[in-house]
Formats: structure tokens, sequence, C-alpha cells
């Protein structure tokens, strides 16, 4: 029980450092999605993502490793 409060708790507060990884999220040669504009902020596991609804160009295919170099970090809607 205490547990399940604590989780939700998490959640509700959008706060999911604690919760695990996205699976297999933590293979850095996994590839994920970009959005090919370049202004982009997240990278996204899935090419067609509602997180990439709003990229007006096409989405691009990369790693986990060069998207974060490239300061991204994993969309909201997939975590």
């Amino acid at each position: 029980m205490k547990i399940t409060i604590a989780l939700l708790f998490i959640l509700l507060n959008n706060d999911c450092s604690m919760l695990p990884a996205a699976q297999g999220a933590s293979d850095e040669k996994e590839t994920v999605y970009v959005c090919g504009s370049g202004n982009g902020k997240r990278y996204h596991l899935k090419e067609h993502c509602r997180g990439l609804n709003n990229c007006s160009a096409k989405a691009v295919k990369t790693t986990v490793e060069k998207a974060k170099k490239e300061g991204k970090t994993l969309c909201g809607w997939e975590k």
C-alpha cells in the first residue's frame, strides 16, 4: 500500500526519476527518433510518438548516445 501511494505521488508530481528507465532506453546504441528540423529538444523511442506531432520536418533515426550528446532528453510521453 505504501509503495502504491509513493508511486502515485511521484507520477502526480511528474517526477519519474525514481521509476525504472523506459524499457530498452539504457542501451546507448538503441535507435531513437528526433525531429529533423534540428530544433527539437527531445528524442523519441517510437517513430510515430505523439510528441513528434509538432515536428514540421521528417523524423530522423539516430542513437540514444548521439541524441544525448546533442542535449536531447527522452520525450515526456514515453517516460
